[in-house]
């Protein structure tokens, strides 16, 4: 009986050391089981969105959707350990995912090629658990910002410059990224999101120096805090963990909350609609949020929409029907009257009265599985365009039992 035991107590043994999560099981308060159920979305997938992807997929992360408007260059190979030469001209966001699903086959990965600012709908964000910043610029930190505290979702961010950086972790009731901008990243920013577009023409684009060493730290870190997150652990909420790499010096930066801050608008409820933005017209949307709030209800969308272009010599008007930072600054000038700057006719709310309100959403701009903030007065509740889940998760999407569509 001992020589039965023995054997079954080694065969115990030999199976648990042949489990993938072995080692992270040995930590005590480990559980692995809340990293596989866990939905993370990881925006920007260059040298830090390089490194969080590949830390997921080794921590075990159950699903994991990639956003990335970029392609593959040859100056990402020296930072980005997920590409290949080979890999040169294709959709950053599609190499990572694969390279994800290489490294944990049972990992369920999904990836969208688009700009965060204008085609990701705010359902994407509601169905992750957490979100990563992998950016490099204030405007894509902004919108993760306010879609994340909409939807009551925590987001860590990472920035890296040279051999620095610094992670830090937003999550909702808490001081937030646009509590920490100063209005120096206020006036950049305008210039940025300016209407008469061609101030975003003049903006450098420029690119980030950076080594695969600062980021491989500041993924680390940001990853760590994900995973602490998930058990229940106090870790950087409303903090920046900063790492001078120059002197090898860390400190932590606490952030103060700011009441007035405008992203501080945690929507009431999220109500999941069987409907598409491209069957869902503006006047029936609208009017499922007056059935909801009343007759005074109104729409308000997620992004400044532009309507239309008016030249101010020939009157001629040009529907645009897009997000500000969509449209090329270019278009500005009126093809009929040359080094004519046009007059730039934008909206974010609808009232019912627009000569747009019977075309669907899709056309008026609106990305498919967004949430359309419907408000009267101090109420405001998210319509979400669940309709388009399906086709925008792909295979992260499952329908879930508690889940009811209206």
């Amino acid at each position: 009986m001992i020589q039965n035991a023995l054997r079954i107590t080694l065969a115990e043994t030999a199976a648990a050391e042949e489990d993938r999560f072995h080692r992270f099981r040995l930590i005590g308060w480990w559980d692995q089981d809340k990293l596989a159920k866990a939905n993370a979305l990881v925006v920007g997938a260059g040298a830090l969105g390089n490194e969080i992807v590949k830390n997921l997929a080794l921590l075990g992360f159950g699903r994991l959707l990639v956003l990335d408007m970029d392609h593959v260059e040859n100056s990402n190979l020296s930072r980005s350990i997920l590409y290949r030469a080979a890999d040169n001209g294709s959709p950053k966001s599609e190499v990572a995912a694969r390279s994800a699903k290489e490294i944990y086959p049972d990992m369920r990965v999904h990836h969208l090629v688009g700009n965060v600012i204008h085609d990701v709908g705010m359902g994407v964000f509601r169905w992750a658990d957490i979100c990563f910043g992998g950016l490099d610029n204030r405007e894509a930190r902004l919108v993760i910002n306010r879609n994340c505290y909409r939807v009551g979702r925590p987001w860590i961010d990472g920035a890296i410059e040279q051999i620095q950086g610094m992670a830090r972790m937003f999550v909702p009731d808490g001081p937030c990224y646009e509590c920490t901008m100063s209005d120096m990243d206020w006036k950049l920013l305008q210039r940025r999101r300016s209407c008469n577009l061609l101030s975003r023409a003049e903006m450098e684009g420029g690119k980030t120096p950076t080594t695969p060493t600062i980021s491989s730290i500041i993924a680390g870190v940001q990853c760590q805090e994900a995973v602490k997150f998930l058990h229940g652990m106090d870790g950087l909420a409303g903090k920046g963990w900063v790492f001078q790499g120059l002197t090898a010096d860390t400190w932590t930066i606490e952030y103060q909350r700011k009441e007035e801050c405008y992203s501080h608008d945690l929507l009431d409820e999220i109500v999941p609609l069987g409907l598409t933005t491209g069957e869902a017209s503006v006047a029936q949307l609208l009017e499922v949020a007056r059935e909801r709030l009343g007759p005074d209800a109104q729409l308000e969308f997620a992004r400044d929409m532009i309507e239309k272009l008016v030249c101010p010599r020939c009157s001629r008007e040009e529907p645009i029907f897009a997000s500000v930072s969509s449209v090329a600054p270019a278009r500005v000038f009126c093809p009929c009257c040359p080094s004519t700057r046009r007059e730039v006719v934008t909206f974010y709310k609808v009232r019912g009265d627009e000569p747009f309100a019977k075309e669907p959403l899709s056309a008026i701009g609106v990305p498919p599985f967004d949430i359309v903030i419907a408000r009267n007065g101090e109420r405001s509740i998210g319509l979400e365009l669940a309709g388009d889940a399906a086709e925008v998760l792909g295979p992260l999407w499952m329908l879930n039992d508690e889940l009811e569509l209206t």
